[in-house]
């Protein structure tokens, strides 16, 4: 296993405070293969307490079902976010709709979708702070993508105000568009922790923290096999490109990488210390 960055990952802001790994789109079996080989090394070595995965195209490249959301729990993800295509395989309904899920849909999703757009999970405590609560809350873009949502602006108010004292909040926006990811940052920033983007596949480098003390970034990238268009064959796409035939685009499976932020949060206040984008791959 080896690390691709820029920069060494650096150690927390302070020592009390709580380290969240943000994961990007975990695409089909290689994405899942590479986060069970190595979640539990990656969170040991660069002490994580909290990971959050977007896992939405974990089966096949597209939904999720019961088996993978439990082996991704095993290896140490402790919640999973979901986006446009988090109904695809029906399987997934009852675990969606259990009591004390670690599981999101799309919080502007309709009243009448199963499951839960927002989620209160535990992070143990240590020898250095105690147990904390974290708000996990995902909501899906309007723009340039075909599904009948409600405004995720006025979703993510009303969700938010049902949980005042939780003051550790992580909000995956799913979303095409660049811009509307930067409205959601911005008209979140000093209501949650952590705004990041999943959903294109490809991470941004604009990570910050904004004058409210949030943490933002347009998009977190892919989880999965990175020789690849969007996790893709790129032949075959490519080939649908270039001549219109239709075409199987079935998941890659060359250079696997995990793809993610770190973001530093005191967990008093809930405001982000700091943060940095996380790339890792297998040798």
């Amino acid at each position: 296993m080896k690390k691709i960055k820029t920069s060494d990952v650096p150690p927390k802001a302070k020592e009390d405070a709580l380290r969240a790994l943000m994961i990007g789109d975990v695409v089909g079996k290689p994405g899942r293969m590479v986060i069970t080989r190595n979640l539990p090394e990656i969170r040991a070595r660069y002490d994580v307490d909290f990971v959050v995965a977007n896992a939405e195209n974990a089966a096949g490249g597209s939904g999720i079902t019961p088996e993978i959301h439990n082996a991704l729990l095993r290896a140490g993800v402790d919640c999973i976010t979901l986006g446009d295509h988090a109904f695809r395989a029906k399987s997934i309904f009852p675990i969606l709709n259990s009591k004390s899920p670690r599981i999101v849909r799309p919080a502007n999703f309709p009243s009448e979708a199963p499951g839960y757009g927002m989620v209160v999970v535990d992070a143990p405590g240590n020898s250095k702070r105690p147990a904390v609560q974290i708000a996990v809350l995902t909501l899906l873009g309007r723009i340039f993508i075909q599904q009948p949502v409600d405004n995720p602006l006025t979703t993510a108010e009303k969700l938010l105000a049902r949980v005042p004292d939780v003051r550790v909040r992580l909000v995956d926006f799913h979303a095409e568009a660049t811009s509307e990811s930067q409205i959601m940052g911005r008209f979140l920033d000093g209501k949650v922790s952590a705004v990041f983007g999943t959903h294109t596949h490809v991470a941004t480098a604009d990570e910050t923290i904004f004058p409210g003390g949030t943490a933002y970034q347009t998009d977190v990238g892919m989880t999965g096999p990175f020789e690849s268009i969007i996790g893709r064959n790129i032949e075959n796409v490519v080939d649908n490109f270039r001549t219109g035939r239709p075409n199987n685009f079935d998941v890659a499976e060359r250079d696997l990488r995990i793809n993610g932020t770190l973001v530093d949060l005191d967990y008093v206040s809930g405001r982000a210390l700091s943060i940095e984008r996380f790339v890792f791959a297998e040798d």
